[in-house]
């Protein structure tokens, strides 16, 4: 949507005057599709104003009686205001001369009158037009004045969160307060190579500017920030260092980048501490020169600090703390190593809790103390020395804790035993008396004689704070030191950039030595830069000739003289120090004396004699004089000193007093730390030998100034760059803008007095180009002439008649200030009459189009109204006609339904009532006869159950007498047994009683067995007869139930019977009625079917709806379930491109180590000098090494590295690789010696073999059991092979399934390599062995052809020798063979009969059992030794488990590591694992070498034998029979056939066809001339001979000197598109050839049977596929790299800069940074040349043959690049952000749309790769007002993240002022509709990113056969076969 600003015209006609006059309004008119706004009166009048020292004096160049012209109505100003120190306001009046007051109207609608001073009648300062506002650099505004300064920078703080302004060669940066994501390594490298004009400002701008103009003029620079405590000096110096190191790099592997950073915690931690207005101040200023080598990479750096505040370490101000350093030790007490510190909390010292304040929040110093001690390890401090560094720290912090007790007012002593003097001593190692003594006593000592005087407490704690002091000063100059020396550069510097980060101007309440030396500092800083100012302007106007008049600025010399003048206040202070009796009050009467009344910038305050006053060129300040002469004189006692050099036990402490006298200043670093600077004349000056006292006991004043000379020398010999920092408010909240505060900084930072003096110069500046773009609309077509500069100054000339308003250059026209606001009026003008001619054309069409709409919409509508009317009533004129029928026919149905309902109803009540009383009367019956039998059953229960109670009684009454008589009887004879007499009666006779009663119990026996017999009998009768009685009264009882049944039964059917007779009375009555009722029910049924069938055709219709309805939902739901498969579908690919993406990403990694391998190989063999003696590899050894490595050819050159560093050893190496070199020796000389026995193991056994062939020979006869014993030796050994190699598979799948990802990436798993390792031996020793076994078959066949009668073997034997030949691979081998052998052993059934007779049969039989039992034996032990193998495999399998575990530790160990760190880390552990690797494959290699020379020696065996036996057999053979029987040769045959499409080379020419063919190979006349592909072609068919040849060697050889020789050209030549694509071509067709021609079925459906004939047969290449697939990988992200550095230079200036639809663009105003022109000039890059450069990039790839599928994944990999670099690009530069800059967008985009629909790319995927940017430009055009268009905006921008959206709104700035800006609270409403939006916080797009590229299958129709070889290619030692 395109607005455009109408301007109104002024309220009263102002006559043409010689000097600037601007109209402008505040209000815009927006003419877009249907919205029009009322046209509104100018009301704006600015002009150009400036501030001097009171900000209201603004007449540079203009006379004062023509300024009350450009106060008008509606003009805006700026008044004065004590809150926000300007406020804006309008006049509602025009000003007349002699007007005292103003009539003015605020912004908050308030009026107020504007009182003039009387005496200069001043008027307020104008105030920009809205466009201007909010520009990146101040110079560009229109008015240069204080309110308009900082109107901007808080617009840009508040609205749009730039903290960043260029204020002319200054950066002005304004603390936020807040991490802000704009410090990442994107955008340093968005920033790197940029012009400083073109980007946004930043400090990367100032870091890269400083940089390239180091390299570009080779002269030194320098970065001076400066600002407030807290105002962000010390971050931003940090930020520029990390910018130099991320950018250059370091030029050694020492990685000295990182320590110059890590060089910034160690300085925090001992200069920084937490005052009142930051909680990270630094206490000191440094300056850190970074040097360069001639490459300009980092090499080194020097530290110099100045003025330590050392105060601090005794005294804190409230809510301040010490130095970090001694937070964190205390924090870090409890560390072990810390304990012999006795350190505590920080309240515990006193030195570290007078502020009351030991914690920051935020801050964890026990973590800041461990970075701390990291970055101290980085920088080579020893723990020893740290542990030093720990205990003088501790030492000071229990020196603050002695205390003094006072003897009398002159003296004191050391309480006895003091803890903390204890401590001290101990940790410094000093004698605890000499110290207590020294504490208390000074010595005096005058020519004669030494005094030793006590001293009072008083002074002992100022000496005792003075020590400390002291100690701590020496400590922070020694650990510099140390840094200086860590930074040192190991080679000559050619350069460096230095980083002053020094304090800023200070003024406190209290202020006192350090304000003073701090503001002095930035005296002299502040003159360096106006000078520097002074000199920029007046070399530009030089450079452009024009006329230049010197103008006044503020000289602040004066100042300086009277600080550091000759008998200025520093020699009056040094002075008074060295007076006996000086005090502070005698040095300031001198300064009153001397100064007071004579120099005109110092003053004496009214109330007080101990101050004075300095007019700094920031501000007065008044400075306490108390305290300067100690300060100044920084006095220790020198036995104090002397003690603590004492200390024997802590050598570090007199390390920090030795160089003492040595050194210059203690405030700045020693000379042996600095690096001696290249084209630096400044040297300091060395101490004399007689001088060391002297210079010791020179002041602090003194050194600072001679220090802060040699500073300003430095600055001086350099070219400055300045960073100004501001402090926005004072309480640290983010983006809080308190305009009282900058505006004290503003003054006191040089940014007003840059602004003055641009001002009053030429402040704006035009090239002769941009000023025709921008005012071409002022011309008329005669004015433009064909030389644009003579077409300016006669446009000039008419619209400014006053000709010192500006002057013209020989490239730029200069301006006066206000001109341009003038100029910008003129056109406004002329923009606004075109707008309003506009606006009345398009209002008279619109209103008139929409008469015609409105009159043909009102006869539309009443022709449909009143045809509806007609219709409505037709429709109610038969509504009423069927109402009356319904009425009819609905009212007779309501009543017959009425009367049938009654009818039914009575009916219904009538039967239900009849069959309720029946119910009733048979439940009664019911009832009645059950109670009887209850009734029966009851009496007899209870007549049973008193029956048993009474007999029960009886028994029990029974029971109780009977026992009664029993114990009474009882009684009785227990009384008769106590009786004497009774035992007499009882003894008389008891023996015949006894034998009486024995027998008596003998027949009692005999009788109770009787009667235990007859009850026996008795019981059982009983019982049968009980069971018969038993069974009889169930019987009867049962019969007597069947009575009473029957008898029941027979009354109930009687009373059934009569019942039914009722009953069937009762139903014929209801027959009746029921006949009676059907008939209706039938009528009424056919009335309900009728009704029926019109609800089923209802119901139809309905059922019908419902199946549309379901139709409709089941397509939905199918849609929505095809959506989400679509989703899922490209979430997986999305998924699958990240893996692909992270294993090229693998690869890229790889390449770039390989090449870093090779890079450091190449500097080695530069190194050595002369090689040691030791084995070295013959070459027979080392190609067999190189064939059997090459299936992973990525680290080929990887595992060749032990080999090479054994031939090649370096001087250099590190402990780690010369012990490894030993090891790899002595492990290479104890293989050797292994080797060597075993070749003669193997030589003697093969010699034994020999002799036991021999003997068997000469016994014939049992030749038949022993072939056949060998052909079951070979099954069962077949067997057992083939049972191993299954279990082997099945163990090596089961080791791929069970890997990790992570695991499966190639080059990550060294049991992979293993594994395919084993896979090709084994295949080797498969193909010797089946070579063996037809060896053998054929040799038997002979044999037996030739012996046939002699050898009598059995069929046994004929069939085992065709089950060997049946294992021949060559069918036409496999026939010969059989039918020889069938010839051979062809015999009659006689034969038989005699090999029985003779008994040689049994012979067989038997010498076949004997075979077999050896046979079993051998098996037994060839089955254990598998087993064992098995067992080898396994154990081999578990330890690559465990390695693999291994090298999953190692890596999560080494992501914890820095980058550097970590690729040093993984490149050493890389090289010793392949080491080991190697060592291991290497012995793998000899056992094959020995498989392998010991199956030759068979082989020469067997053929010796072999031509034997022919020699034999020709002599016993007749002619007839050698005709008959033709004998098969004994070597292997290959039948020979016509093969084409190969090509045959020697061994010897192998180097040569890789250098002819690849290395020297010119790109371009291969692709002019011959077919695409062409040397993959004929590399390929190189590869089908020795395939055809079945040498693996030839091949494995063959394929890595291919890979090998790609990889050197595109190392030699990478840099060159055309040789890139080259070979990424042929490598892909390569590729392809090898599936193509593979043999596997899913390749082989697209070729011809001819192709098909050409498929490899013997090997199988599937590895060297995958080995090329990752080369491909490598060769399209080098020629992604090699095509992005061609377009990268071309895409900002053509995308973005030039204007491909001129006129559309203006060019605002711009300030001293001059961005790149947006005018194609000669040299610059447009939208044609990047075209053009796409244009040669495609024909180059399709020369070359590359495939369509891969030339769009490049082309899409391109536009991604363009696309991203723009974006970025847009995204930090706020003057690209416009309405005219989207339009020039989105015209250039449609012409690359436009290119790929040329080349027929539009699915390439490349145009979606430019919808961010797209969205971008859309996101600059639409409308930015309402809610409305914010939900837009947001639903449009969704290839845009919430940071990016945001990002380009808060930069949208007008260019023209008919365009907008956009509302704060717009922007919010779409960060809250973005809050749940999850994407990226990333802010730039990754411009390195690279998409997975992927090879499709591509075959090629081009037969083998019909290529030829030019001879251009010198491959004549090749041959076609």
């Amino acid at each position: 949507m395109t607005s455009v600003v109408l301007l109104g015209k002024p309220e009263r006609e102002i006559p043409k005057l010689p000097y600037e006059i601007v109209y402008t309004n505040t209000r815009d008119m927006e003419i877009c599709s249907m919205e029009i706004e009322p046209i509104l009166p100018g009301k704006e009048i600015p002009t150009a104003s400036e501030s001097a020292e009171n900000l209201c004096c603004w007449r540079y160049g203009m006379e004062i009686d023509v300024l009350e012209y450009m106060y008008v109505k509606y003009a805006r100003v700026w008044i004065p205001d004590p809150e926000e120190v300007w406020k804006s306001a309008e006049l509602l009046k025009d000003y007349k001369p002699g007007d005292k007051v103003l009539q003015l109207r605020l912004e908050e609608g308030k009026d107020l009158e504007y009182s003039l001073d009387p005496k200069t009648k001043e008027l307020p300062p104008l105030r920009n037009p809205d466009i201007l506002v909010g520009e990146n650099d101040l110079t560009a505004l229109s008015y240069l004045h204080e309110p308009a300064v900082l109107h901007n920078l808080k617009v840009r703080f508040i609205d749009s969160k730039l903290i960043y302004t260029y204020c002319g060669i200054v950066l002005v940066a304004i603390n936020p307060y807040e991490q802000l994501p704009i410090y990442g390594e994107d955008i340093i490298n968005a920033y790197s190579g940029q012009n400083m004009g073109d980007m946004d400002p930043h400090i990367f701008a100032v870091a890269e500017e400083a940089y390239k103009q180091m390299a570009r003029d080779e002269r030194n620079q320098s970065i001076i920030v400066s600002g407030e405590s807290g105002a962000g000096k010390t971050v931003s110096a940090k930020y520029a260092m990390r910018y130099f190191a991320t950018v250059s790099g370091s030029a050694s592997e020492a990685n000295v980048e990182e320590k110059v950073l890590a060089s910034n915690p160690i300085m925090e931690s001992i200069g920084n501490a937490k005052t009142t207005r930051n909680d990270n101040s630094s206490r000191f200023g440094k300056y850190i020169e970074i040097g360069f080598d001639k490459r300009y990479r980092i090499i080194g750096a020097n530290m110099r600090t100045y003025l330590l505040e050392k105060s601090r370490v005794v005294f804190q101000a409230e809510e301040e703390r010490n130095y970090h350093i001694f937070y964190q030790l205390c924090a870090s007490a409890a560390l072990p190593e810390f304990k012999t510190l006795r350190l505590g909390s920080a309240n515990y010292f006193h030195y570290t809790k007078q502020g009351g304040s030991p914690v920051i929040d935020g801050v964890d110093d026990a973590k800041e103390m461990v970075n701390t001690r990291q970055a101290c390890t980085l920088l080579g401090i020893s723990d020893s020395y740290q542990m030093g560094i720990f205990r003088i720290l501790a030492g000071i912090l229990h020196l603050g804790n002695v205390e003094f007790a006072s003897r009398d007012s002159d003296s004191c002593t050391v309480p006895p035993k003091h803890e903390p003097l204890i401590i001290f001593c101990d940790l410094m190692g000093v004698e605890y008396e000499e110290m207590a003594h020294w504490l208390c006593h000074r010595k005096l000592a005058t020519a004669t004689e030494t005094y030793i005087k006590p001293i009072s407490k008083l002074h002992a704690i100022n000496a005792r704070d003075a020590l400390a002091k002291h100690i701590y000063a020496n400590l922070f100059n020694w650990i510099v030191d140390h840094v200086n020396k860590a930074l040192h550069a190991t080679v000559k510097q050619h350069s460096f950039i230095g980083v002053l980060d020094i304090y800023g101007f200070e003024t406190f309440e209290i202020n006192s030595f350090e304000q003073f030396c701090i503001n002095y500092a930035n005296e002299k800083l502040q003159q360096q830069f106006n000078m520097h100012v002074f000199k920029l302007e007046q070399e530009e106007y030089m450079k452009e000739q024009i006329p230049w008049t010197l103008i006044d600025f503020y000289d602040n010399q004066p100042c300086i003289n009277l600080i550091e003048a000759k008998m200025g206040i520093l020699d009056l202070l040094d002075e008074e120090c060295k007076m006996p009796k000086g005090s502070d009050d005698s040095w300031a009467q001198k300064l009153y004396n001397t100064h007071l009344n004579k120099c005109a910038l110092f003053e004496k305050p009214r109330l007080s004699n101990k101050a004075f006053i300095i007019k700094h060129f920031a501000d007065k300040v008044e400075y306490q004089c108390e305290g300067f002469l100690e300060k100044n004189k920084d006095t220790v006692y020198e036995e104090q000193i002397k003690v603590l050099k004492s200390s024997k036990k802590f050598k570090l402490l007199p390390e920090l007093f030795q160089d003492e006298e040595k050194v210059l200043s203690p405030t700045s670093a020693t000379p042996s730390g600095r690096v001696p600077l290249s084209r630096m004349p400044i040297k300091p000056a060395k101490a004399r030998p007689g001088q060391a006292s002297k210079e010791h006991k020179k002041t602090v004043g003194h050194q600072f100034r001679n220090s802060l000379h040699l500073l300003m020398e430095t600055l001086n010999a350099t070219t400055p760059h300045y960073v100004r920092c501001i402090k926005p408010n004072d309480f640290k909240f983010p983006f809080t803008f308190d305009e009282k505060r900058a505006v004290q900084q503003l003054r006191a930072c040089g940014v007003l007095e840059t602004i003055r003096i641009s001002a009053a110069g030429f402040p704006s500046r035009w090239t002769y180009q941009e000023f025709f773009s921008r005012y071409r609309v002022l011309m008329k077509q005669r004015d433009v002439l064909g030389d644009r500069k003579q077409t300016c100054k006669n446009v000039l000339e008419k619209l400014i008649q006053d000709k010192d308003k500006y002057q013209f250059g020989k490239t730029k026209i200069f301006f006066r200030a206000g001109q341009v606001a003038y100029l910008e009026k003129i056109r406004a003008d002329k923009l606004r009459a075109a707008c309003i001619r506009i606006q009345k054309t398009i209002r008279g069409w619109l209103m008139r189009k929409k008469y015609v709409r409105m009159r043909k919409a009102a006869i539309t509508i009443q022709r449909h109204v009143r045809g509806y009317q007609a219709r409505c009533y037709a429709k109610f004129l038969r509504r009423t006609r069927a109402a009356i029928t319904i009425q009819k026919f609905q009212r007779m149905y309501v009543v017959r339904k009425r009367y049938q309902c009654m009818r039914d109803a009575t009916i219904a009540l009538q039967a239900l009532l009849r069959g309720y009383m029946v119910r009733n009367k048979y439940q009664m019956m019911l009832r009645e006869h059950k109670s009887v039998v209850i009734q029966k059953h009851v009496r007899g229960w209870l007549a049973r159950r008193r029956y048993g109670r009474t007999l029960r009684a009886i028994v029990y009454l029974q029971c109780c007498y009977r026992r009664m008589m029993a114990k009474r009887e009882l009684k009785k004879l227990k009384i008769e047994a106590r009786s004497v007499e009774r035992y007499k009666k009882l003894h008389i006779g008891l023996e015949n009683k006894i034998m009486q009663l024995q027998r008596k119990i003998d027949e009692q026996n005999k009788e109770y067995k009787s009667l235990l017999e007859k009850m026996s009998s008795l019981e059982i009768t009983y019982s049968t007869e009980t069971e018969k009685l038993r069974s009889d009264v169930e019987r009867l009882r049962m019969s007597e139930e069947e009575a009473k049944n029957a008898t029941n039964r027979v009354i109930s059917l009687q009373e059934e019977i009569a019942k039914l007779r009722r009953e069937l009375h009762q139903t014929q009555s209801e027959k009746k009625s029921i006949e009676e009722w059907a008939d209706k029910y039938k009528h009424e049924t056919e009335q309900l079917v009728s009704e029926l069938k019109e609800q089923n055709s209802l119901l139809k219709t309905e059922k019908e709806e419902l199946n549309r309805r379901i139709h409709d939902q089941a397509r939905e739901i199918t849609e929505s379930m095809e959506k989400k498969l679509v989703e899922e579908t490209k979430q997986l690919e999305l998924d699958l491109n990240d893996e692909r993406l992270r294993y090229q990403n693998l690869l890229n990694e790889f390449s770039r180590l390989e090449e870093r391998y090779d890079d450091l190989k190449d500097e080695m063999n530069l190194m050595v000098s002369i090689p040691k003696p030791g084995h070295k590899r013959t070459d027979s050894t080392h190609s067999s090494n190189e064939s059997e490595y090459t299936f992973s050819s990525e680290i080929t050159e990887a595992e060749d590295l032990p080999l090479r560093m054994e031939q090649e050893p370096s001087e250099k190496k590190a402990p780690l690789d010369m012990s490894l070199f030993l090891k790899l020796q002595k492990r290479v000389s104890e293989l050797e010696q292994e080797k060597q026995s075993l070749q003669d193991e193997l030589d003697r056994k093969e010699e034994q073999a020999l002799r036991a062939k021999a003997k068997e020979e000469e016994r014939p006869p049992i030749r038949g059991a022993e072939l056949e014993y060998e052909s079951l030796k070979r099954q069962e050994l077949e067997s057992e092979n083939k049972k191993l190699k299954n279990e082997l598979n099945e163990l090596q799948k089961a080791l791929t399934e069970t890997r990790a990802p992570e695991v499966t990436a190639p080059g990550a798993p060294a049991y992979r390599v293993l594994l395919d390792q084993l896979t090709s031996v084994s295949e080797e020793l498969e193909v010797r062995k089946e070579e063996v076994l037809i060896l053998r078959s054929q040799l038997v066949s002979q044999k037996e052809a030739i012996q046939p009668k002699e050898d009598k073997n059995t069929m046994t034997d004929a069939t085992i020798l065709l089950e060997d030949v049946q294992k021949m691979k060559d069918k036409g081998e496999i026939a010969q063979a059989y039918i020889g052998l069938k010839e051979t052993n062809r015999q009659s059934p006689q034969d038989y009969h005699m090999l029985n007779e003779d008994g040689e049969l049994w012979l067989a039989y038997e010498g076949l059992k004997q075979a077999n039992r050896l046979l079993e034996s051998q098996l037994q032990s060839q089955k254990k030794s598998h087993e064992n193998e098995l067992e080898s495999l396994r154990g081999e399998i578990q330890s690559l488990k465990e390695e693999n575990n291994r090298q999953q530790q190692l890596l999560a160990q080494n992501l914890q590591l820095p980058p550097e760190a970590r690729i040093e880390a993984s490149l050493q552990h890389e090289i010793t694992r392949l080491t080991n690797e190697n060592l291991d494959l290497m012995e793998q290699l000899e056992k094959q070498d020995k498989t392998v020379r010991k199956l030759k020696k068979q082989l020469k065996v067997f053929a010796k034998k072999i031509g034997e036996l022919e020699v034999g057999q020709m002599e016993n053979i007749s002619p007839g029979q050698i005709i008959d029987e033709p004998i098969r040769p004994v070597n292997i045959p290959r039948k020979e056939k016509d093969f084409q499409g190969m090509l045959e080379y020697k061994k010897e020419d192998e180097q040569k066809l890789v250098k002819n063919l690849i290395l020297e190979l010119k790109p371009r006349g291969v692709a002019v001339n011959l077919i695409p592909g062409l040397p993959a072609y004929i590399l390929f068919m190189c590869v089908r001979h020795a395939d055809y040849l079945n040498d693996d060697q030839k091949v494995r050889s063959l394929l890595t000197s291919t890979i090998n020789g790609i990889k050197k050209v595109l190392k030699k030549r990478g840099d060159d598109f055309e040789t890139v694509s080259f070979w990424l071509s042929n490598t892909c067709r390569f590729l392809h050839c090898l599936k193509q021609y593979s043999g596997e079925e899913g390749f082989m459906k697209h070729n011809t049977p001819r192709q098909n004939e050409h498929c490899l047969t013997n090997f199988d290449l599937a590895e060297y596929r995958q080995v090329l697939s990752d080369l491909a990988i490598q060769i399209y992200q080098q020629l992604v790299r090699v095509l992005e550095n061609i377009l990268q230079p071309m895409i900002v200036s053509g995308m973005l800069e030039h204007e491909t639809i001129q006129g559309v663009s203006g060019v605002k105003p711009t300030g001293l940074r001059k961005r790149t022109s947006s005018i194609a000039d000669e040299g610059t890059y447009t939208l044609d040349s990047i075209i053009r450069q796409l244009n040669s990039f495609h024909s180059v790839m399709c020369q070359h043959g590359m495939d369509p599928e891969l030339i769009k994944q490049v082309v899409k990999q391109m536009f991604y690049i363009i696309g991203a670099v723009t974006l970025n690009n847009l995204l930090l530069r706020k003057d690209m952000c416009s309405w005219s800059k989207g339009m020039q967008i989105r015209y250039n985009v449609s012409q690359l749309e436009e290119w790929l629909r040329d080349k027929n790319l539009m699915n390439s995927g490349a145009k979606e790769t430019l919808e961010p940017l797209i969205q971008a430009a859309q996101l600059l055009q639409v409308k930015k007002k309402t809610d409305e268009d914010a939900e837009a905006i947001c639903s449009m921008c969704n290839a845009l993240t919430t940071a990016q959206i945001v990002k380009v709104l808060n930069l949208y700035t007008p260019v023209n002022e008919f365009e907008e800006r956009v509302l704060v609270s717009f922007i919010r409403t779409i960060q809250v509709r973005l809050r749940d939006r999850k994407d990226s916080p990333q802010l730039l797009m990754d411009a390195k990113h690279i998409f997975p590229v992927t090879f499709p299958f591509n075959p090629s129709s081009l037969a083998l056969e019909t290529i030829q070889i030019p001879a251009s290619l010198g491959l004549g030692f090749i041959s076609r076969v």
